[in-house]
């Protein structure tokens, strides 16, 4: 099992195939909005093996984001 983590869209490319540049954990990552190209700047999206797969209310977002701190399920150091 897969699982998704939240992150916040602070750029987005275009192209053929529109990718973002997340906010993730603090670092910036690249990710695919092949199945989500209706996100927007300042979207939460649930990112899952470097593909947006849903567009998240922000509260949900954080909400996640917190349960996962609390766990410490995110390497920071990648």
């Amino acid at each position: 099992m897969c699982l998704g983590i939240p992150a916040k869209i602070i750029e987005i490319t275009s192209g053929p195939l529109p990718h973002a540049v997340l906010d993730f954990a603090g670092q910036n990552r690249a990710c695919s909005l092949a199945y989500v190209p209706e996100a927007q700047v300042g979207d939460y999206v649930l990112i899952q093996n470097g593909f947006a797969m849903s567009i998240m209310d922000e509260a949900s977002a954080l909400e996640s984001l917190a349960t996962i701190e609390e766990f410490n399920l995110i390497q920071r150091d990648l």
